[in-house]
Order: C-alpha cells, then structure tokens, then sequence
C-alpha cells in the first residue's frame, strides 16, 4: 500500500469555467479537494480532479507522485476535461468578437509555462491579428513598413515577391552556362537559357501564384489569401496541416519567405545538369523546351511548403528521358 506523505504538497488549482488559478498546498487528496473547493466558490460533492495538461484523472496515489506546482483541474461531476483542446475551444467560442479572442489568448498565453503550449497560442494570436480583408497601402500601413513605395497594394507586392524567387531560378540556370566547358554545348545552352527567358518575361515570372487577386486556376492561394503548405516532395499532403495568411499582417507576411517553392525534381543536382547532358553533340532546336520550362519555373514541378516540410537531402528523382527531346533521336 503506498504510504501517504505527511508533507504537504504545493499544486496550483482552478475551475474548468475560469482562467484564475489558486495555489494549494495539501496533504492529501480529500484536503486538496475540500480546499479548492472553497476557493473557487463551488460544492465538493462529486468533484473529481485532472491534471490541467491532459486530463488525466488524478487519483490519491497519483497525487502523492506529482511534482510541486503541477496544474490541475477540478471538475464537477459528469464534466469533462481534454486539456488545452478545452481552452482553445472555450477562445474560439467568442466567434467573430476578435478583441475578446485576443483579450482571452493573451491571459492564455501570460500564464502559459509549456514551450508547445505557448507557440500554439502564440500562432493563434498571430492569426487573430489579422488585416487580410483590406488591400490597399493606405489601410494597413504597418503591413508595408519596410516595402519599397513603388508598391501600393499587398497583391501587387506578393505578386513581386514570387516573380523575384522565378527570376532568381533562371538566374541559377543561366548561371550553370559558365561550368559548360565545350564551346559549342554552351552556346547552345545559350540559346536555350534565351528561350526559357522569353517565355518566362511573357508570362510575367509566374507571380500570379502569390497573387490572391487573380483567377484561381492561376494562385496557390485562397481569394481571401490562405496558402497551405502541399507536403514534402515525396508526400501526397502536409501532414502537419501548415497554412499561412501573409496578407493577414506584417509578421505572416515576414514569415512566409520562410517557405519554400520546392523542385520535386531538383533544379540544381537534376534538371539544370539534364538540359546541359542533352545538349552535348546535339542542337537547341532538338530540346523539349517545354518540358523543360515546366520543371523549372512551374507548379507542375514545383510544390509550396513550409520549412519544416522542406528536405534538404537528394530526392532521387529524375526527368523523363522520354520528354526532354523534341522528337525521338536514332543511335547511330
């Protein structure tokens, strides 16, 4: 049988309707119980006790092994208590009253000791802070601080912004014509770098995709500006569920240059190395242009994601021997 300290135990205690929490110091169970109890104003009878993190029920046994300051929960009889889910319920319950979920996820977060804990609400009050729904430099001014003037709208900047990541990715393979050492593999190479960089112009570097103002078949965005992480290169979907609204205030917007248009098929070790293999012996003309083009700069070799959804190591994959000439070439 386990023997009961005669030490009293310091936790602190609170109600599952209230944020206030109480320090206790007591010996055992039914002492923790009876003194909570008259703190937070409520009977004793059938009150059951969860730790605050998760819900486990606390027993007297249990109780005698909890560290000192342990966070716990009393709960009326036929109450239940899952942890930070209930908190989180309780703030998203204000709806659209933005200022009380703020006011209620700030006193969360000020109370709030667990790393996890903290960066959720930190995430949640991040998200509650938003300006998504007005456009203009005028309206959200604390959301162009640091942007150039030439920019007057958020579309416009985000457009700016994708168009500058596809512009630094013709810059890499225009790049890779001075490792060519053939004279005439680099000149052709030359010619195929002007082609790409012609289309590329035409279709305005692809900046649709961070632009939430254009039509949906062209944006990696919702109209209201949500973008959510697509998964790893070898994955279906984000397991994590990342999403981002970089419109939505200064810091998402900061934020989101942390994410990544990742090449399935990698442009530095695959594709780029491909093209200049293709071109030994043979003619700009003879290459797929096309295919090529789509791998570099486009959403059918590209995929949107977040950091922590980014692998750095070799995707092992490679482009499609069949699509990288025009038409097919004899061996002689």
């Amino acid at each position: 049988m386990h023997k009961i300290t005669t030490k009293p135990k310091l936790v602190k205690i609170r109600s599952a309707n209230q944020s206030n929490k109480y320090g206790i110091a007591a010996i055992n169970l039914k002492e923790l119980i009876k003194k909570g109890c008259h703190l937070i104003k409520v009977s004793s009878s059938g009150i059951q006790v969860c730790l605050y993190e998760d819900g486990t029920v606390v027993t007297e046994e249990y109780f005698q092994n909890l560290p000192d300051n342990t966070e716990l929960v009393l709960l009326p009889e036929g109450q239940s208590w899952n942890g930070l889910v209930h908190e989180i319920n309780q703030v998203l319950g204000f709806d659209r009253h933005t200022d009380l979920l703020i006011s209620a996820a700030k006193d969360l977060l000020s109370d709030e000791q667990s790393p996890k804990r903290r960066r959720i609400l930190g995430d949640l009050l991040r998200n509650l802070r938003d300006n998504s729904e007005v456009e203009s430099r005028e309206e959200d001014k604390e959301w162009f601080e640091g942007i150039d003037a030439r920019f007057k709208t958020k579309s416009a900047y985000m457009k700016y912004n994708c168009q500058n990541r596809v512009r630094g990715y013709l810059k890499e393979v225009d790049g890779y014509t001075q490792t060519i050492p053939n004279a005439k593999t680099k000149s052709e190479y030359k010619k195929v770098v002007e082609i790409l960089a012609e289309r590329l112009k035409a279709a305005r570097y692809n900046g649709t995709y961070f632009d939430r103002s254009e039509k949906d078949v062209l944006r990696l965005c919702t109209e209201e500006g949500w973008f959510s992480c697509q998964g790893a290169f070898d994955e279906n979907n984000c397991t994590f569920l990342h999403s981002i609204n970089p419109y939505g205030n200064r810091e998402s917007r900061i934020l989101f240059s942390t994410w990544n248009l990742d090449h399935m098929i990698e442009k530095k070790r695959t594709v780029i190395p491909a093209l200049a293999e293709a071109l030994k012996g043979g003619k700009s003309g003879d290459i797929n242009v096309d295919y090529f083009y789509k791998l570099l700069f486009t959403r059918e070799n590209l995929k949107l994601v977040h950091i922590v959804c980014h692998k750095k190591g070799a995707h092992e994959l490679r482009c499609d021997s069949r699509k990288i000439y025009k038409r097919v070439r004899t061996v002689k």
